[in-house]
């Protein structure tokens, strides 16, 4: 009987099921006993190919290439990683292997990578899918009792084969397009162009407010501060004046309390974390940028075994968790930080269970991030890999605890015909904050009034204005996006489509998924397109630029949350790949006609090379087209008319072997005289010292010479 090939995603993941397994012989790029074969990817080792696969004609870079639309997206081998594919090749065609089993990330784009690599190796045989939400040994054994067959994901793997050719056509045509069109490199993405636009209509909004005075009028009223109000309970002023008329009229005045009204309001426990989530709240409170939150949780899953699967979107548990869930409490309890906490709920003998907790209908591929029920070792973790356990453990403690219930108290006093407000706020019942404020306290609110502790009053008090006082404010702008907050637009992008029937249709759509929106933050970041100022998001004029020069289907949420809503219901049979593929080819088409068009009123700048270098005109005019400027990159100068088939290129090493650098100063005489004459050089040979004229060749290519060599004279 033959073995069996399980492929997972990482080589620790690989080590790990290798430990659970008991393989302990080691290969090159695989593990081995006399029952399993355990190999891995790294990451992706397939990929779509490259436009000049389909056609060499697409390899430069013109419009009357466009769009390209291949009738089949192939694949190809990444050439970093095309060892460790040789290596599955060779395992997956190996007659001792009668069964694959897969055991990449359970999620959509885990299936992808095994599905590539199975499609690119053109394998044949049949394999079984390990599914798992957390990375225990008991997991991982338990995951692999209940292996199922593979092809019961193959509607996953449809939704995430067509994401990534609609983001390789998208991406690739319109990226083409729009750089020909604007004559600098502009990156196009299918979910990244829309979050950009969230981020410059914002920067609109705040450009384009004006900041207005207003007034408000407190009161001292020997114990308790009330704020003026109007009928409606408003406490704004427009005028100064008429604010320290009434100021000046209540200004030592006796007065009586009218009405005192109570009400009790109650606050059930938050949700427990999704990605998407937890992501927004190391932003919040520990400025942790999406990235680092990922990187850090996905740590704490794959190396410290300490947390379930985080890359999900689901913020409940399914059906059959209970007992896992009290596990994990017990383990918790055995922790010092957490004891009490746990102690508490398992004290009641039935777990409270709630629809906020358990909700089957609302898990998706997985389940809400919880602690595992594996061993829970605290002090080996990092200062930040605490802190995202710490709120991920306090969060689900919190979850089994009673309503926060307190209750807010108005104290309405009246004095010389003007009406005052006072606000308190009394803790009934601490619930489920008790949790929250040890492992994940909140900032002191600075609302005036909100938090002061009101003394016993009744209608009819009699009290004494101490003073009053005028306080003149400014209206504020929206606030520009944090990370928490663009996460949260980008989750809600549904939201902001005016016909209301898309938007019902919506609800559940967004920009991206959990796992992708970090990475398209930093893409984002990485283009150029926005900066982080402190812990802001601020579009650059690059990135307003694209913005104003791609169509509005481009820019908005609507396109592309239909689109994802078009994966799920791939993903789930209700739609078909052909009907998906078909409109994206389409949009593909829209998209090139309207790059081709013609230019809109924006000039793109050059962008800056590195270590800060910028120049307004270049170096130069090109000698070869006469038409672009010369630039510098790390590795060359360049024309930028290169986009449309400028072969002008000073490469900054070819001078190298004769000691002579290409500097600024250099290229800049070269391009103005052709020629820089006698500098000194070297003789790669022999090392002999000589001078020689610097050259740029007749054939204008870029292409540098060393001519009239002389050696130089010994003394």
């Amino acid at each position: 009987m033959g073995k069996t090939l399980v492929i997972a995603e990482k080589p620790s993941v690989a080590r790990d099921i290798a430990h659970v397994l008991g393989v302990t012989g080691k290969n090159d790029g695989f593990l081995e006993n006399e029952e399993y074969v355990i190999s891995w990817a790294l990451g992706h080792l397939v990929t779509l190919a490259e436009p000049e696969h389909y056609s060499p004609a697409y390899k430069k870079w013109s419009f009357e290439a466009l769009p390209i639309l291949p009738e089949k997206m192939e694949l190809t081998a990444i050439t970093k990683t095309r060892k460790q594919l040789k290596v599955l090749y060779n395992l997956m065609h190996s007659r001792k292997i009668d069964e694959i089993i897969c055991a990449t990330d359970s999620g959509r784009e885990g299936e992808l990578i095994f599905r590539y690599i199975y499609e690119m190796t053109k394998c044949r045989k049949p394999f079984r899918r390990l599914w798992i939400s957390s990375m225990t040994e008991t997991a991982i054994r338990d995951g692999f009792a209940h292996l199922k067959d593979g092809r019961e994901y193959d509607l996953l793997y449809r939704s995430a084969k067509c994401r990534s050719e609609a983001d390789w056509l998208v991406g690739m045509n319109a990226s083409r397009a729009y750089t020909l069109q604007y004559n600098t490199l502009l990156s196009i993405g299918r979910v990244q162009t829309p979050t950009l636009a969230l981020i410059v209509e914002k920067q609109k909004e705040i450009d384009a407010f004006k900041p207005q005075d207003y007034f408000e009028v407190q009161a001292d009223f020997g114990g308790f501060k009330g704020f003026w109000i109007d009928k409606k309970e408003n406490t704004k002023l427009d005028n100064k004046e008429e604010a320290e008329k009434i100021a000046a009229s209540v200004q030592g005045k006796a007065g009586e309390v009218t009405k005192v009204s109570k009400e009790e309001r109650k606050q059930p426990p938050p949700l427990l974390y999704d990605l998407t989530e937890l992501q927004r709240e190391c932003n919040r409170k520990f400025g942790f940028s999406a990235k680092k939150t990922l990187d850090i949780a996905q740590g704490l899953y794959e190396k410290r075994k300490m947390i379930t699967y985080p890359r999900t979107d689901s913020r409940y548990l399914s059906d059959d968790m209970k007992e896992k869930v009290r596990k994990t409490l017990q383990k918790l309890k055995e922790v010092e930080d957490f004891t009490p906490f746990a102690e508490q709920i398992l004290s009641q003998g039935n777990i409270p269970f709630t629809k906020r907790i358990i909700d089957g209908s609302k898990v998706t591929d997985h389940h809400a991030i919880i602690p595992t029920d594996g061993q829970i070792h605290t002090v080996q973790l990092t200062e930040d890999e605490k802190k995202v356990f710490r709120l991920i453990a306090g969060r689900f403690l919190a979850v089994f605890y009673p309503h926060y219930v307190y209750e807010i108290t108005k104290v309405y006093t009246f004095v010389e015909g003007e009406r005052f407000l006072s606000k308190g706020t009394v803790i009934l019942q601490e619930g489920w904050q008790a949790v929250e404020k040890v492992f994940a306290p909140k900032a002191k609110s600075k609302k005036l009034g909100e938090e002061q502790v009101l003394p016993l009053l009744s209608e009819g008090h009699k009290v004494q204005t101490k003073w009053a006082k005028v306080l003149q404010k400014k209206t504020k702008p929206p606030s520009p996006y944090t990370e928490s907050s663009l996460l949260s637009a980008m989750e809600n992008a549904g939201r902001l489509v005016e016909d209301e029937t898309i938007r019902e249709q919506m609800k559940d759509s967004g920009l991206g998924t959990p796992a992708t929106r970090a990475s398209i933050i930093e893409r984002l970041l990485q283009m150029g397109y926005i900066q982080r100022k402190g812990t802001t998001l601020l579009p650059t004029e690059k990135g307003q630029n694209l913005i104003a020069v791609v169509p509005e289907e481009m820019r908005s949420p609507q396109t592309t949350g239909k689109w994802e809503k078009g994966l799920s219901a791939i993903a789930k049979g209700n739609m078909t790949e052909e009907r998906f593929m078909s409109s994206i080819r389409r949009y593909v088409q829209f998209l090139v006609a309207d790059a081709a068009q013609g230019k809109k009123e924006v000039v793109f700048s050059p962008d800056p090379v590195r270590k800060g270098k910028r120049h307004s005109r270049g170096l130069g005019k090109c000698p070869l087209c006469q038409k672009g400027a010369i630039y510098e990159n790390s590795k060359a100068y360049f024309c930028t008319e290169w986009k449309r088939g400028c072969k002008f290129t000073i490469w900054k090493n070819s001078t190298e072997p004769y000691g002579v650098s290409l500097d600024e100063k250099t290229v800049k005489k070269l391009i103005k005289e052709g020629k820089i004459a006698q500098i000194s050089a070297v003789l790669p040979q022999t090392g002999e010292k000589v001078k020689a004229d610097l050259v740029l060749c007749a054939d204008h290519s870029g292409r540098v010479e060393l001519q009239n060599v002389t050696r130089e004279k010994k003394e």
